[in-house]
């Protein structure tokens, strides 16, 4: 069964762009892997320039085996080069009933 996971980029300085380009192969490489469905992601920006991100993993043996498979770990490594992960309640429309991101084209 999928794992549908939503994960929230905040992006270090300077590296707003390369975040965004990153983002937009992210599932396409873990589609090479086996990992993930084709269901379609979503990528939207906050109003701070976080990049959202749903996906959904093919299961939790895929999401487990992500941490061991070389390609996933160094696509991990080009994230951590221009991004953190922060948690969804940090972002100020995660308080809004409807919250309401910008698409990333």
């Amino acid at each position: 069964m999928g794992r549908i996971v939503i994960v929230a980029y905040k992006p270090k300085p300077g590296k707003e762009q390369a975040l965004k380009e990153l983002s937009k192969t992210h599932v396409s490489r873990l589609k090479n892997e086996g990992l993930v469905t084709y269901r379609e992601p979503v990528i939207a920006e906050t109003a701070d320039g976080t990049i959202i991100e749903v996906f959904e993993w093919l299961s939790d043996e895929a999401i487990q085996n992500a941490h061991t498979n070389p390609a996933v770990l160094q696509m991990w490594s080009e994230y951590a080069a221009v991004c953190d992960y922060v948690p969804l309640n940090t972002l100020a429309e995660s308080s809004n009933m409807f919250a309401e991101f910008t698409p990333v084209d």
